[in-house]
């Protein structure tokens, strides 16, 4: 039996054999009608194109990275990942482009891995965790290898970037937790060379007017119930605190109960990114749903743009939504706060 081709595809479809790569590939814009009949022609006949001659024809590698210099427990216990490689594989899933993940332990390693894949294993990268001055942006410059900026970079470069407003969710709550009568808020932090924690850091700071009750954690559990710990430890302790993530303000919650502290009356939580436990805690958790597969789906498809020779562009994603819930709610309404339902503000 002969072994089906692109053109058995082309003559099922009906269509010519460059428009089963085009449609296939998305190199080129082709309508939803004749993607459909090729795909349709494609598994009927039970035909994959060969990723070694699509390479080859294209000088391409067919997938796109992302390298991570984390701690493997913080991005096991981080719901952003997880949301956020599911919106880039959506898109990649169209055009059947790989993505490649790889994390590294420091500094030496991530640039190695950025240096090797500038040799062909990718055709792009998405840059996550950026930093106030990161170092990696004139690399990957240097390198030409076609990138995109997940985060609010603020230096001159010439990448594509996502942007979110970090900052206005937390002025929000802030302002939230002041009506509800509380003076003394702190704020325990992500790492603040991170560009989105010195954000959210400083908005937090703007908003209160000083960082005496500002702690820099790690997103771990870890650093989470350790700096709650050190923070009602103070001779005045704060009466709420704002956490940069869902792991943090869990941890820090649970540390609260086991002193005796009731809350929120005796200590108000929030945190950020909306685990999809936190909704179901006890009490439930107030927390800022940020849609990292809807920045993952447009990273990725910013990104096979400018692969497939399109300018470099800013995009900013509106998914910002603070999901007020029983953890800060105010002491008199605190006893009735589980029979109400969620209140959410989109911000702006």
């Amino acid at each position: 039996m002969s072994r089906t081709t692109i053109a058995d595809v082309a003559r099922e479809a009906g269509v010519t054999k460059a428009t089963v790569s085009h449609a296939l590939s998305g190199n080129r814009p082709t309508s939803e009608e004749t993607r459909a009949k090729v795909r349709a022609a494609a598994e009927k006949l039970n035909w994959v194109p060969s990723q070694s001659a699509r390479a080859l024809a294209t000088s391409r590698a067919n997938a796109v990275a992302v390298v991570l210099a984390r701690d493997p427990e913080v991005i096991a216990n981080d719901s952003f990942f997880p949301a956020f490689i599911s919106g880039v594989e959506s898109v990649l899933a169209e055009t059947e482009t790989a993505l490649l993940l790889q994390v590294v332990p420091g500094r030496e390693a991530e640039e190695r891995a950025y240096r090797t894949l500038s040799h062909g294993r990718a055709d792009g990268a998405l840059l996550l965790d950026l930093r106030s001055d990161d170092w990696r942006v004139p690399l990957l410059e240097e390198l030409a290898l076609p990138t995109v900026l997940v985060g609010a970079y603020d230096q001159p470069t010439a990448f594509s970037c996502v942007r979110t407003d970090d900052a206005a969710p937390v002025r929000e709550i802030v302002a939230h937790l002041r009506a509800a009568g509380h003076e003394r808020i702190a704020h325990v932090s992500g790492p603040l060379d991170y560009v989105h924690s010195r954000a959210r850091a400083d908005a937090y700071i703007g908003e209160l007017g000083t960082d005496e009750l500002l702690r820099e954690g790690d997103f771990t559990a870890a650093s989470g119930r350790d700096l709650t710990e050190e923070l009602l430890a103070l001779p005045g302790r704060p009466t709420a605190i704002l956490y940069s993530n869902d792991t943090m303000a869990i941890a820090g919650l649970s540390f609260a109960r086991s002193q005796g502290l009731s809350i929120p009356r005796d200590l108000a939580i929030s945190g950020f990114d909306d685990d999809h436990l936190s909704a179901h805690l006890s009490p439930a958790l107030t927390s800022v749903s940020s849609d990292p597969a809807a920045r993952g789906r447009a990273a990725a498809r910013i990104l096979r743009e400018v692969i497939l020779g399109a300018q470099p562009r800013t995009e900013v994603v509106d998914c910002n939504v603070v999901h007020f819930r029983e953890s800060t709610a105010s002491s008199a309404s605190a006893s009735s706060a589980s029979d109400s339902p969620t209140v959410s503000r989109r911000t702006p």
